[in-house]
């Protein structure tokens, strides 16, 4: 069958491209009476992920017709492009020994990860099934930490000795090539194994025989070690726009390799971790969770922050004489707790970016600190001075409010809003450096946090400022 590329709609002098609806596609060839080796032909024309696509859409059958009519490189492809609790239903679904060839064919780090979600029993089970090299590679990754870049990495790559030469180390790549995908960078190593460099594939191809290897090679090539945590390498790693870059041992020996497409995912995974705990909670969660388990996520924090929330309601009660006298400026609070929790919020963002970089000195903390400070008061001053003459405008004209009680109240807001958008810009930026000071997750104790105490700073300045200013100095009361 001849897949259609692109459809084009013509309408008056317009031609609008349409996406091929791949789903539907790969839908009606599954479900066709196809013999298995044109149904197999017929999905080989369409990407691996497109094809992961519609397993949800699938029913049991139709995902075991599937499994019998791929071979286990074309099914290992597929499931590297689903979601690693996805991947292990799927292997649960297929015959014991297909499954094992399966992952076999995996990356070593994705293997590490779908066993994880697969019944302890069958995982035993799986494992003596794959082979010896398979599972050298899986004990190796898993033997670090989730938190550790070598828990990352992948066990596909080329190496070659430092004492080959041009000619040799062509046949070596030629040999590793066909079990290897992660051709376009070559690390070189000493006789003891200990990492020495890298070479670009290029390099190696359009090198003359008699060119002396030590030419092609960079022996400052970029590296990690495998112990490293993640956060400690994130930087270093976006820092280069290699393909691959070298994982090591303590001994500088090569373990593995981290790929352009291991940083994507672990910079999305960090992205993803520090968004949820911003928003106070302790893991992602998906639309398969149950509601037990969502619950446990989110309830330590809101217990925290409905206590918070109790100290802040028993701050208001204590200026509740105020709010009797002056009723007005209650319409009022919302607005100054809003801008306060809004630029807290920013300033918080901003820091927990700037603390992703471990080589952070203490003055360039303190930079940061005075830099959110001056923007919290320019933005203070500018937002508080349009308040000031909008709110007392409005008061005047909609409320029938003297000019002089009306700009009096506005002026109050005003003062109000800058000092609160001041202070919530420290405390922003101090209280994530504080938590990471202590070594504690800036991200995950921050956010909850910051909006409590921005609310309590709004409360105490708004309503004091109101009984200083208003009641007590210009006697506004009633």
């Amino acid at each position: 069958m001849e897949k259609e590329m692109l459809e084009t709609v013509v309408s008056g002098e317009e031609t609008k491209a349409v996406k091929p609806d791949y789903e539907s596609e790969i839908l009606n060839i599954i479900r066709s009476n196809a013999s298995p080796k044109i149904l197999c032909d017929r999905l080989e024309d369409y990407h691996q992920n497109d094809i992961a696509e519609v397993l949800p859409d699938l029913v049991l059958a139709e995902r075991r017709k599937l499994y019998r009519v791929m071979d286990p490189d074309m099914l290992s492809g597929i499931l590297e492009y689903t979601e690693e609790q996805e991947a292990g239903r799927y292997l649960d679904e297929m015959d014991i020994k297909k499954a094992a060839a399966i992952l076999s064919r995996m990356e070593a780090d994705t293997a590490v990860e779908v066993l994880r979600e697969i019944e302890k029993n069958k995982r035993s089970l799986l494992i003596e099934l794959m082979d010896e090299a398979m599972r050298r590679d899986i004990a190796l990754v898993a033997s670090f930490d989730e938190d550790e870049i070598g828990s990352k990495m992948t066990t596909n790559y080329i190496v070659i000795g430092k004492e080959l030469n041009v000619k040799q180390a062509m046949s070596a790549l030629i040999e590793q090539a066909s079990k290897n995908d992660n051709i376009y960078t070559i690390f070189v190593v000493e006789e003891d194994k200990t990492f020495y460099g890298a070479l670009d594939l290029k390099e190696l191809i359009t090198a003359r025989q008699n060119t002396d290897m030590e030419e092609l090679i960079m022996t400052s090539y970029p590296y990690v070690y495998a112990n490293e945590t993640v956060d400690e390498c994130i930087e270093k790693l976006k820092d280069y726009s290699e393909n691959s870059i070298p994982v090591l041992d303590n001994n500088n020996h090569l373990l593995g390799v981290i790929t352009s497409q291991n940083i994507i995912e672990i910079v999305d995974d960090q992205m993803g971790e520090d968004y949820v705990k911003l928003a106070g909670l302790t893991a992602e969660e998906d639309l398969q969770e149950p509601l037990k388990e969502s619950m446990k996520k989110r309830l330590p924090w809101l217990l925290v922050l409905l206590v918070l929330g109790m100290l802040v309601s028993s701050v208001v009660g204590i200026f509740e004489q105020v709010v009797s006298q002056l009723t007005i400026i209650m319409l009022f609070q919302s607005l100054i707790l809003d801008m306060a929790g809004n630029v807290g919020t920013q300033s918080l963002a901003v820091t927990i970016r700037v603390l992703t970089d471990e080589a952070l000195t203490g003055r360039q903390k303190l930079e940061l600190v005075f830099k959110e400070t001056r923007v919290g008061l320019c933005n203070g001053v500018l937002l508080g001075t349009v308040s000031f003459a909008a709110i007392g405008l409005y008061i005047w004209l909609m409320k029938g409010r003297t000019l002089r009680f009306a700009y009096a109240v506005s002026g109050c807001i005003g003062i109000s809003l800058l000092v609160a958008m001041v202070v919530s810009s420290v405390v922003g930026t101090s209280i994530p450096l504080f938590f990471k000071k202590i070594h504690v997750d800036p991200a995950v104790a921050s956010g909850p946090l910051i909006t409590t105490v921005n609310d309590l700073v709004a409360v105490v300045t708004y309503y004091g400022l109101s009984w200083l200013l208003l009641i007590q100095a210009l006697h506004l009361a009633g």
